[in-house]
């Protein structure tokens, strides 16, 4: 990981913290959530002694169930795969729980590695955030089947992107998504995005 004083967020060109406008009639509301720090683990599912392990490192239990996540404070385990996990933490944090999943596993047959610098995050949310989203991906996000604490690996306009459903908004049901995307892929989804957004009214906003 780069010196913090080197590092630039992957949308760092585009000014967004020049833009933010509070806008309450807003369908959609869009912001880069830069600099988390992103963990892959790979392990056996099966082997207790290996979830006892991460679920003491990390204070709380990996998901086991495909597409879902736990979280605890501002740490989140996300199912990637049988065996894979991404957890992703807030920056100030994360380099402990790097170290104490290192010092935790080094005796059992795991992997731990830091991905911090290959993805961004951006948020989306509103009453069209989920519409949004139907126009590029071909996952279904109707409530019913994709709500808050799932998440799904999939393209949405042709970017591979990890998509999590954080929050539904209990008066309004409007849904609050984290979109995890490559650096390399970022601008462009980020453009995408907006202009897929524009006929319902885009606020831009900042962490």
């Amino acid at each position: 990981m780069v010196d913090g004083f080197h590092r630039q967020s992957a949308l760092a060109s585009l000014g967004l913290y020049a833009r933010p406008r509070p806008d309450q009639k807003a369908g959609v509301r869009m912001g880069e959530r830069p600099f988390h720090t992103m963990i892959g683990l790979r392990g056996d599912p099966d082997d207790a002694a290996f979830l006892n392990a991460t679920k003491k490192a990390m204070g709380l239990p990996l998901p086991l169930t495909a597409n879902t996540t736990t979280g605890k404070g501002r740490i989140t385990a996300l199912w990637m795969g049988p065996d894979e996990w991404l957890i992703a933490a807030v920056a100030d944090g994360g380099g402990k729980i790097i170290f104490s999943l290192e010092k935790s596993l080094a005796d059992l047959h795991a992997a731990v590695f830091d991905v911090s610098d290959s993805r961004t995050i951006i948020e989306l949310s509103g009453k069209h955030a989920r519409h949004v989203l139907m126009k590029g991906c071909a996952i279904d996000f109707h409530p019913r089947a994709f709500g808050p604490g799932q998440c799904v690996q999939s393209t949405l306009a042709l970017a591979h992107v990890l998509i999590h459903q954080t929050a539904q908004n209990k008066r309004t049901r409007a849904p609050t998504y984290n979109i995890y995307v490559h650096r390399s892929f970022a601008e462009y989804l980020w453009t995408w995005l907006e202009d897929a957004a524009g006929e319902y009214g885009v606020e831009i906003t900042v962490a």
